[in-house]
């Protein structure tokens, strides 16, 4: 069984046997061959890591694409109303719906339609009055009150609760298992996080405050609910850094390769050449890159990272992705352009609004560490808000609980087998004695209990 090491081991190319069934969709047929390869003996290490990496792939992917074309149309109908045969063959074409073969037979993503609706705005407005789908855009009035009162204040200060709970549906008899939760980590925005309560004190292991990836680890059995409640200190300072400003002489950390998705590959350093071109102020080639993915890569919910074998590529040659993907790229093109970058990711807890996000930290002297969030900024370009596509450069929003410092970093206490996202952590571990807990088997949920010290929120109480 693979582990979390081995991850290094995707930049090892599959042999093209292999490779052929996997793009055609017989995934039996490829795990057949994965196993009569490795059974023969005689290969490389790196190659052996590599297809054991595949074969967990490749019983993962075929669960996230379960529609066939026609029932991805029906779902769609049943949203939006009438949508003929041609104008679903054109969604196809135009990318809006991401799918794969299986066997030789396109099927279509779980969450395709749902994304559909995040980035067509008038398609999501027809569902809403047909009553399939909350209201569009979420609640941004408050979003933009919040952006407000930074600019107003110049620093904001707010105090949060937060309750994440996971659910496991257990089998016939009640089984041990063991479940990581995610809780905020002290840095940056971060201060004074104390977990509250919990629902197996006795077994609790609280992470260290400033632990990369940041967990509460609980031992209970399945048929037992897990659940964390937390409160912490959020400081959000407002930024307008000017290039003139910038001093000569910048830090390098953060400025490596890190296997096997922040790599300096010929594409990307070609693709950051003609982005940042002759520019040798790092505060600007920063807002080319930015400028460059919010107006050019689209956003599209993802598969598991766990199956991509190089995310940041992916985004360059399909410019396309999530939050996360998005990140991912600014922060490898910043690295190759020689701008410090890392990873953050949590929690958006904008209250009535809450759920899974990444973005981007980078680093210009003297400004010290600024936000980059292109996924926010890409959906105000999609949406014609400039002021707001300008905020995430060098801002984000207060409503943010940073669980994960670190891309790619394992659990102060490891879980045994390999997570289910071994890259990030916010929608939590699970695993029995002998395996992972099946990700359809459990689901996670986050809730903000309380906030206070925005003023935006004073009018909008949060209903616990």
């Amino acid at each position: 069984m693979s582990s979390f090491a081995d991850l290094k081991y995707l930049s090892v190319p599959l042999p093209e046997d292999i490779l052929h069934a996997r793009e055609y969709g017989d995934f039996d047929l490829a795990l057949r061959l994965i196993d009569r390869r490795i059974a023969g003996g005689k290969l490389p290490q790196a190659l052996v890591r590599r297809l054991e990496l595949e074969k967990d792939f490749l019983r993962i992917i075929p669960e996230e694409y379960p529609y066939t074309e026609r029932e991805a149309l029906e779902i769609l109908r049943d949203g939006v109303g009438e949508v003929s045969d041609e104008a679903f063959c054109e969604m196809i074409l135009n990318r809006d719906l991401d799918w794969i073969y299986r066997g030789g037979v396109r099927y279509i993503k779980d969450d395709a339609i749902s994304n559909f609706y995040k980035t067509h705005d008038d398609m999501a407005q027809k569902a809403y009055e047909r009553g399939k789908r909350s209201r569009p855009g979420g609640p941004a009035p408050l979003l933009d009150a919040a952006i407000a009162e930074m600019k107003a204040k110049g620093t904001v200060r707010a105090r949060f609760r937060v309750r994440s709970e996971m659910t496991i549906r257990p089998g016939e008899t009640p089984r041990p298992v063991r479940v990581w939760l995610p809780i905020a980590c002290e840095y940056a925005q971060a201060s004074n996080v104390r977990v509250t309560a919990c629902s197996h004190p006795d077994t609790a292991h609280v992470d260290s405050p400033q632990a990369p990836q940041r967990t509460i680890c609980l031992d209970g059995r399945d048929d037992q609910g897990f659940w964390v409640e937390y409160e912490f200190d959020a400081t959000y300072r407002y930024h307008d850094p000017d290039p003139a400003l910038v001093m000569e002489s910048q830090p390098t950390f953060y400025t490596e390769e890190q296997a096997p998705h922040i790599l300096f590959t010929p594409i990307l350093r070609s693709l950051c050449r003609e982005i940042v071109g002759n520019e040798t102020n790092p505060l600007t080639k920063a807002r080319l890159i930015y400028d460059y993915i919010v107006h050019h890569i689209r956003y599209a919910y993802m598969r598991a990272y766990y199956t991509l074998p190089m995310i940041t590529e992916y985004a360059a040659v399909n410019q396309r992705g999530d939050c996360g993907v998005q990140a991912l790229l600014f922060i490898t093109l910043c690295r190759i352009a020689g701008i410090p970058a890392r990873w953050q990711s949590g929690l958006c807890v904008e209250p009535g609004d809450e759920g899974c996000h990444d973005w981007a930290q980078f680093y210009v002297a003297p400004f010290g560490w600024l936000f980059a969030d292109c996924s926010y900024g890409g959906g105000a370009v999609r949406r014609g808000l400039k002021e707001r596509e300008t905020f995430y450069f060098g801002n984000i929003d207060p409503f943010r609980v940073p669980a994960n410092a670190e891309f790619q970093h394992d659990f102060e206490i490891p879980p045994r087998f390999m997570r289910y996202d071994p890259y990030d952590n916010q929608l939590g571990e699970a695993e029995y004695e002998d395996g992972p807990v099946p990700r359809g088997r459990r689901s996670m949920e986050h809730r903000v209990i309380s906030v206070s010290g925005l003023d935006c929120c004073k009018e909008r109480p949060v209903k616990v």
